[in-house]
């Protein structure tokens, strides 16, 4: 069931969109002031948000910016339910970052038509967030074993060239110090590019062969992957 949080400080109106929006099947969450709404964003996730633009502790429209500007919420649509129809009002609530506005009083054929569009755009955004986690996992996977793979190389190569050495009556420590050495170098570049893909914080993304996507480990934006 799809939530959608209604933020009105006008009770009928909150009344009048849950009974509404309940017959159509969705859940329905209600917040009495911006603040509210804000804080109950934040905590439930819903998949849309209503928000009434004339509210006498915050406005609609600071609202909405801060719920654009907030990493757990700034992709979730919202939809401006405003008795305001000048052309400023509305440019003023889209560019704080609205989806959609509706004006009061409003058809109840409009309303559902358009949070239904709101809503479509909201799981379209969760799918192509999904795939862009999946992109960046593989380009990880492979950045870590293209990388990784020459120095573990070199690390195996070295083990078996300690093996042999100390299976020799004449033993050469200066032959088996050099492979230590060859070992501990290969080792701090494993480190080196585990420490580069668990710092970055906006991954780069470039194509190598066969289809298959590198991490640039040298971009300034430095990995951390989405959560």
């Amino acid at each position: 069931m799809k939530k959608i949080l209604v933020i009105d400080d006008n009770p009928d109106n909150v009344f009048l969109l849950q009974d509404r929006l309940e017959r159509e099947g969705f859940e329905v969450i209600k917040a009495y002031s911006g603040e509210t709404g804000i804080q109950r964003a934040v905590e439930d996730k819903p998949d849309l948000i209503l928000l009434d633009i004339m509210m006498p502790d915050i406005s609609g429209f600071d609202v909405c910016k801060t719920l654009t500007a907030h990493p757990e919420t700034k992709l979730i649509p919202i939809i401006l339910l405003t008795a305001l129809t000048e052309a400023d009002n509305i440019k003023e609530g889209l560019l704080a970052g609205a989806f959609d506005y509706i004006k009061k009083p409003f058809n109840k054929v409009e309303l559902i038509a358009r949070i239904n569009s709101a809503v479509r755009f909201s799981e379209t955004n969760k799918i192509l967030l999904e795939i862009e986690k999946i992109k960046t996992y593989a380009a990880t996977v492979v950045t870590a074993n293209h990388e990784i793979k020459q120095p573990l190389t070199l690390i195996n190569l070295s083990t078996a060239a300690i093996r042999r050495e100390i299976s020799k009556e004449d033993l050469d420590k200066s032959v088996i110090l050099k492979r230590i050495e060859f070992i501990e170098n290969a080792a701090k570049e494993i480190i080196n590019v585990l420490d580069k893909l668990g710092s970055i914080k906006k991954p780069v993304i470039t194509p190598w062969v066969n289809d298959l996507n590198l991490i640039d480990l040298k971009s300034e934006e430095g990995p951390k992957l989405p959560n």
